[in-house]
C-alpha cells in the first residue's frame, strides 16, 4: 500500500461538490431542492393517508403503492436535506461514516423500488390475465410477504455494494464531485486495481436486475396480448389505463438511472454530473405521486371525499 492510500484511508471525512458557481445560482438550487423536497414529501404522504384511512383503496394495488411512497419518501431524504444543510451552512462536508451510510441507504432504497416495481407488475399480470384467481393470488398475507421480501432484498443489495465500496483503500484527494455520496463517484478516488470487488458486485447486479427486466417485460407482453383481445374499443382503453402509471413510473425510474450512471462514468463537466445525478436521485420521487394521483380516478374521489367531509364539518360548525 502506498503512502497516499495510508493518509487517505486515515481520513474522517469527505468533501461534497458545491453548486455552480454565483450567488444567484448558490440561491436557487437549495430553494429549488426544498421545494421539491417538500412537494415530494407532501405528495407522498398524502397517498399513504389516502391508501391508508379510505376504505375504497384497501386493494393489493393500493398497499404497494403506499409502500412505493414510503420508499420514495425515504430516498429522496437520503440525499437532498443534507445537501440543503450544507448549502445553507456553506460546509459541504461528509463524515467517512456518514458517508457509508449515505451510500447503503440510497442503494438500499433503489433496489427495494426496483423490487417492488416489479411486484406491481404481477400485480397488473394477475389482475388482467387471471382476473378469477387474483383475490386467492394476491391477497393480503402474500403482498405483506412479497412487500417484506422487496425490503429484505434492497437491504441486502445495500449491505454488498456499501461493503464493495469502501473495502477499497482511497488515493488522491477526500473531494466527491458530486452532491451526495455515490458509487461512481467513491471509485473515482480509489486506487487502481483495488475496485474489483465492487465492479463484481455491480455486473452481478446489473444482471440480476436485468433478468428482472424480461420477467417485467414477458407478463407485459402477456398484458398486451390479453387486452388486444378485449372486443371494445372503451374496454381495451380502461384496461390499458390501469398499467399506464406504472409502466410510467418504471420507464422513468429506469431511463433516469441509466442516463445517470452512464454520464457519471463520461469525461463530463462537474456541472453536468451534477444535474445527471439530480435527475435519477430527485425526479422519480417527485413525479410517482403525480403520476399515480392525477390519472387515478379512485385517489381523486377519495381525497375530494376527505376535503368535501371537512368542509361539510366546518360549514357546520359556525
Amino acid at each position: 500500500m502506498t503512502e497516499t492510500a495510508i493518509n487517505m484511508t486515515n481520513y474522517m471525512e469527505f468533501f461534497l461538490m458545491e453548486f455552480p458557481d454565483g450567488q444567484v445560482l448558490q440561491t436557487l438550487c437549495p430553494t429549488l431542492f426544498l421545494l421539491i423536497y417538500m412537494g415530494t414529501l407532501m405528495g407522498n404522504l398524502l397517498i399513504i393517508i389516502l391508501t391508508t384511512i379510505d376504505q375504497h383503496l384497501q386493494s393489493p394495488m393500493y398497499f404497494l403503492l403506499k409502500n412505493l411512497s414510503l420508499i420514495d419518501i425515504c430516498y429522496i431524504s437520503v440525499t437532498v436535506p443534507k445537501s440543503i444543510m450544507n448549502s445553507v451552512t456553506n460546509i459541504h462536508s461528509i463524515s467517512f461514516l456518514g458517508c457509508i451510510i449515505q451510500v447503503f441507504c440510497f442503494v438500499f432504497l433503489a433496489g427495494s423500488e426496483f423490487a417492488l416495481l416489479l411486484v406491481m407488475s404481477y400485480d397488473r399480470y394477475v389482475a388482467i390475465c387471471l382476473p378469477l384467481h387474483y383475490d386467492t393470488i394476491m391477497n393480503r398475507a402474500a403482498c405483506v410477504q412479497m412487500v417484506a421480501v422487496t425490503w429484505l432484498s434492497g437491504c441486502v443489495y445495500g449491505s454488498l455494494h456499501a461493503a464493495g465500496t469502501f473495502s477499497v483503500h482511497f488515493c488522491g484527494p477526500n473531494i466527491i464531485h458530486q452532491f451526495f455520496c455515490d458509487i461512481p463517484s467513491l471509485l473515482t478516488l480509489a486506487c487502481s486495481g483495488e475496485q474489483i470487488l465492487e465492479y463484481v458486485f455491480i455486473i452481478t447486479s446489473f444482471c440480476f436486475a436485468f433478468m428482472c427486466f424480461i420477467l417485467m417485460f414477458f407478463s407485459y407482453v402477456q398484458i398486451f396480448t390479453v387486452i388486444l383481445r378485449i372486443p371494445s374499443i372503451q374496454g381495451r382503453f380502461k384496461t390499458f389505463s390501469t398499467c399506464m402509471p406504472h409502466l410510467t413510473v418504471v420507464t422513468l425510474f429506469l431511463s433516469s438511472g441509466f442516463i445517470a450512471y452512464l454520464g457519471s462514468t463520461s469525461k463530463s463537466t462537474s456541472s453536468l454530473n451534477l444535474f445527471m445525478s439530480v435527475f435519477y436521485s430527485l425526479l422519480p420521487p417527485s413525479l410517482n405521486p403525480v403520476i399515480y394521483s392525477l390519472r387515478n380516478r379512485d385517489m381523486k374521489v377519495a381525497l375530494f371525499s376527505i376535503l368535501g367531509n371537512k368542509m361539510t364539518k366546518k360549514f357546520f360548525k359556525y
